[in-house]
């Protein structure tokens, strides 16, 4: 699509969000929903003029996809520690891999309170 496209569609997909932020929220979620818009509503339609985020959560969803089969197969976890020191080992592990770290290395810089960063490009 053309610039001119995009920032029309921009300007359409900001046009209704002013529209049902002009409402009254009748429950607490609402409100809770309202608030959390107006607080990240700059960020909401970046993928419209910056064509090199994708405009879907995709990747997102396939990061925590693992973690979903492992819950489903086991039937969830027993305990909430137990359920929380997955989610922070799959967290570290998925950083790790989106920087090129493999996951036994990851685990050992987060042990160590080193940061996971990126390795140098070539």
């Amino acid at each position: 699509m053309s610039d001119a496209t995009l920032k029309s569609y921009a300007c359409r997909l900001e046009a209704r969000l002013d529209k049902i932020m002009a409402r009254t929220p009748t429950h607490s979620a609402g409100v809770k929903l309202k608030e959390m818009i107006k607080r990240t509503r700059r960020h909401l339609f970046v993928f419209m003029t910056v064509r090199e985020l994708p405009a879907t959560n995709n990747g997102s969803e396939r990061a925590i996809r693992a973690a979903v089969i492992f819950r489903k197969v086991t039937y969830c976890f027993r305990s909430a520690w137990g359920a929380q020191l997955y989610a922070d080992i799959r967290s570290v592990i998925e950083t790790g891999r989106r920087r090129a770290i493999d996951a036994f290395e990851a685990i050992r810089l987060t042990l160590q309170a080193k940061p996971l960063a990126a390795p140098a490009p070539s």
